[in-house]
């Protein structure tokens, strides 16, 4: 069973960037749809982005499309969520998920494995 870790959470004002990553163990993440979602307190979690096992295809959620930019790279076992332009509403715990899925997802249902979630906080 693929365990999943996320880094890179932190603090940033308003238009800045942060790059979060998401580590795999446990077992290779190369055949999986993998995908990153976001809880804002008092919120549900929704959706981010999502890219397919090879990286050939990804899809966006309309908030963030345009200023982030999901990428993988499997020999590491990693995925990678690059944001730009922050706003105060991307402030989130933001997580990382893996589908057994074909091609990209973005229903939350489909990911059976996630991981513990990192802070972002965006100051105005």
């Amino acid at each position: 069973q693929v365990q999943l870790v996320e880094s890179g959470g932190g603090l940033v004002q308003a238009g800045g960037s942060l790059r979060l990553s998401c580590a795999a163990s446990g077992g290779t993440i190369s055949t999986y749809t993998m995908g990153w979602f976001r809880q804002a307190p008092g919120m549900e979690r929704e959706f981010v982005a999502s890219i397919n096992w090879s990286g050939s295809s990804t899809r966006y959620a309309e908030s963030v499309k345009g200023r982030f930019t999901i990428s993988r790279d499997n020999a590491k076992n990693t995925v990678d969520l690059q944001m730009s332009s922050l706003k105060p509403e991307d402030t989130a715990v933001y997580y990382c998920a893996a589908s057994l899925y074909y091609g990209t997802q973005a229903m939350e249902g489909k990911y059976p494995y996630w991981g513990q979630g990192t802070q972002v906080t965006v100051s105005s």
